[in-house]
């Protein structure tokens, strides 16, 4: 199986945005607005500040994904790129397509001398994502997140 990763393209979002219902759904059980997942996509490749969408393909066919976003460290005079939206049909799961993506975005960050790492967060009880993670390198932090989402009552 040959698998190609490339920057996604604004023509990608219909994909993009359905991997996101299935990630949401999978990952966390929940059930999100269609048009405003479709509408947040879009609104990223409108400004692309905002982060960066990659795509991986299997025989020309998008089967995954992985989107990365900026958070400026002061402590660090670098960004951090943010790992998010990791999402692989299922088919295609445990067939390095993960890995692919993963290597990609590192290899990118690790050329530009303004980024000073990456970072991820991972559903408490996703042991399978949390193992993949630990696997490539990374480690768990002493940090916790916290939020308040102001899109859910």
């Amino acid at each position: 199986m040959s698998v190609t990763v490339r920057p996604a393209k604004s023509t990608d979002t219909p994909n993009i945005a359905e991997f996101n219902l299935r990630l949401a759904s999978e990952s966390e059980n929940r059930s999100l607005d269609e048009d405003r997942v479709a509408a947040g996509v879009a609104a990223l490749f409108e400004s692309v500040e905002r982060g960066q969408y990659f795509v991986a393909e299997v025989d020309g066919v998008v089967v995954g994904q992985l989107l990365i976003t900026y958070e400026w460290s002061d402590w660090r005079n670098g960004m951090f790129w943010w790992i998010q939206s990791v999402y692989v049909i299922e088919k295609y799961r445990r067939a390095g397509l993960f890995s692919s993506l993963y290597k990609t975005v590192l290899e990118l960050a690790k050329q530009d001398p303004l980024v000073c790492g990456l970072r991820l967060y991972v559903e408490q009880e996703n042991n399978r994502a949390r193992d993949i993670y630990l696997s490539r390198g990374m480690s768990m932090t002493g940090y916790e997140v916290m939020e308040i989402d102001f899109t859910h009552s």
